[in-house]
Parts: structure tokens; C-alpha cells; sequence
């Protein structure tokens, strides 16, 4: 965006970093980006999960779209149900999950080995019975290569619909394949590493999903969630359509999304590309930006695929959605 764009729209970048910044707020997750200098943390700025990860559309949405596609598992929605207060505080919950990802992603090595560290030990306190009898423990490796499947899923899928820069061949692989370290550090097992064996992944779950009444009591806290920002109403409507628009066919039919809900996605879905690029106007000192001055980078690095860093330049993939 050059100067003279960017002066035509201040007004409209400001409303968005109140609203990002009073949805999310800085300073309270404690997490150090900006040591030690040179510390590449877990992926580093050749990897393509430092650029998926930098777009602020694409990973609320994509965040969102595995909210809704969690709800479909039913073990592991016992852990959500029976030990957190989701009902009262989906909010703080949102922000926590937030928080994780993005110290695992831009934090120096120490700091994400903390955050994970510090998670599995809330895994291995969360434990339960389903109604049917079936046992479940946050901790069990399958449970973990779900939660892990389904938000790299989201979050590529989120940057393909939102973000306005080109995604090369191959890179979708590429973050798969990175992306499960984290998974694997909490102790998930054959989490799959390419975006073939994202597909064949779904298709062998699929027979223990379910939308029960759970679901759908999830669903519903989702549905009526209020951030403390601006237009709180059109704010939830339209990032929940944006992340409805990015799940697979097979979950639109399971979570019972009909003709018209999903057209008002579509339509929100293109509401959230149009602002894409003012959120990445109002958002140019986040963390990542952080991490990238850390390692003694500067952050439009992050917005370039054609430098031979991470994977070669090419056309965009976005009609493989």
C-alpha cells in the first residue's frame, strides 16, 4: 500500500487496530519475541508457518473453522465440556489458544519449549468418561493429532481465502509438514505432513464424528460469543461466516449448514478479503514483525515468497480450497 493509499485509508486502519487490540490485547500472555537476539525459536524466517501464521484474517477465521470442526469429535469435545468454562469465558479461551500458537511460532526456542511444556501438563490433568461409557484423556495422541489437524487446516485455509499474497506450489506441504512439530512436541503420533495426507487423514476420522447435542450446545456459545470490540454483533458474523466459508464440503453437510447460511458465509467470506489488506496496514508491529527484528530481519520479509527462502515463487493455488 503505498503513501498516498495509506493516508486515504488512516481512518479506516485505526478502527481496525482498536478493534484488533481490544479483541486481543497486547502485553498480557507475558511471552518475551524480542529475545534472545538472533534465536530463530521453533520454525524460523525461512519457514512458511512464520508467513501463514503473520496474517491476522486468515488465522482468526482459520481458528474459527477448527472451533467448528473440534465440535464434531466427540472425545475430544469431552475435555472442552467437562473441564473448562467455555460457556463463561469462550473469550479468554480464544485468547489463550491464540496466545499458544503465536509463542510457538515467533518465540525464541526456550519460550516455546515453555508454552509447551506448560500445556501438556493441563493435558495429563484432563481426563473423563463419555455418557456411552468410552474413556477419554486430553493427552491421548489421536485426540492430539485432531486439535493439531484440524487448526493447520484452518489456518492454511484461512490464509489462501484472505490474504492477498500469492501461495506457491508446494508451500501448502511445506507448512504441513512444519507445522507438526508442535504437535508432535505435545505428543501427538502420525500426524500427517503433507496437504494428501490432510485429505486421507479426514477421511479415515470421518466415522467417529458425530454433531450431537454437545455439538451443537458448542456450536451455540460460538454463535452468540461477544467480544469487547466495536460492532461486536457484525464483528462475530462476520469472522464465524468467514471461518464457516473455509470448512471442508463433508463438514457443511455434517454441522447441518444449509443454502442460505452458507451464501451469508460466502458473502462474509468476501467482505473479509476485501479488508485484508487494512489489517495488514494496522497490524505492522505485532509479534511477528517482532520475531523478525529479533533475528535482525525486516518484517516485509514476511510478505515475500520469491527471495528463496522457503519455497519457490509460483502462481496461486487458491482454487484448491
Amino acid at each position: 500500500m503505498d503513501a498516498r493509499l495509506r493516508a486515504l485509508a488512516a481512518p479506516a486502519t485505526a478502527r481496525i487496530r482498536h478493534w484488533v487490540l481490544s479483541a486481543f490485547p497486547r502485553g498480557q500472555s507475558g511471552i518475551d519475541y524480542d529475545h534472545p537476539p538472533g534465536d530463530p525459536g521453533l520454525f524460523g524466517p525461512d519457514s512458511v508457518t512464520w508467513r501463514i501464521h503473520a496474517d491476522f484474517p486468515g488465522m482468526l477465521s482459520g481458528g474459527l473453522c477448527a472451533l467448528m470442526l473440534q465440535t464434531l469429535h466427540p472425545r475430544a469435545l469431552a475435555g472442552v465440556w467437562d473441564h473448562s468454562n467455555f460457556r463463561e469465558d469462550l473469550v479468554g479461551r480464544l485468547r489463550r489458544t491464540t496466545a499458544f500458537v503465536a509463542g510457538t511460532t515467533y518465540a525464541g526456542r526456550a519460550e516455546a519449549e515453555h508454552l509447551i511444556a506448560r500445556v501438556a501438563a493441563i493435558h495429563a490433568r484432563v481426563r473423563g468418561v463419555l455418557p456411552d461409557g468410552r474413556r477419554y484423556a486430553a493427552d491421548d495422541p489421536d485426540l492430539l493429532t485432531w486439535v493439531h489437524v484440524t487448526e493447520s487446516y484452518g489456518f492454511l485455509q484461512g490464509y489462501r481465502r484472505y490474504c492477498r499474497d500469492p501461495l506457491p506450489a508446494g508451500a501448502a506441504d511445506r507448512y504441513y509438514a512444519e507445522a507438526r512439530r508442535v504437535a508432535e512436541a505435545l505428543g501427538a503420533r502420525a500426524v500427517p505432513a503433507s496437504e494428501a495426507a490432510v485429505c486421507d487423514y479426514f477421511a479415515r476420522v470421518r466415522g467417529e464424528l458425530a454433531c450431537d447435542a454437545r455439538s451443537r450446545e458448542v456450536l451455540a456459545v460460538l454463535s452468540r460469543i461477544r467480544l469487547p470490540v466495536p460492532a461486536a454483533g457484525l464483528s462475530r458474523e462476520l469472522f464465524l461466516g468467514a471461518g464457516a466459508a473455509l470448512l471442508p464440503e463433508w463438514a457443511h453437510a455434517m454441522l447441518g449448514r444449509g443454502r442460505l447460511q452458507r451464501a451469508r458465509d460466502a458473502a462474509a467470506a468476501g467482505t473479509l478479503r476485501g479488508l485484508g489488506p487494512l489489517f495488514r496496514a494496522a497490524l505492522n508491529d505485532g509479534v511477528a514483525q517482532r520475531a523478525c527484528r529479533r533475528v535482525g530481519l525486516e518484517p516485509e520479509r514476511l510478505h515475500r515468497w520469491s527471495d528463496g527462502t522457503a519455497v519457490p515463487a509460483a502462481r496461486e493455488e487458491n482454487a484448491r480450497r
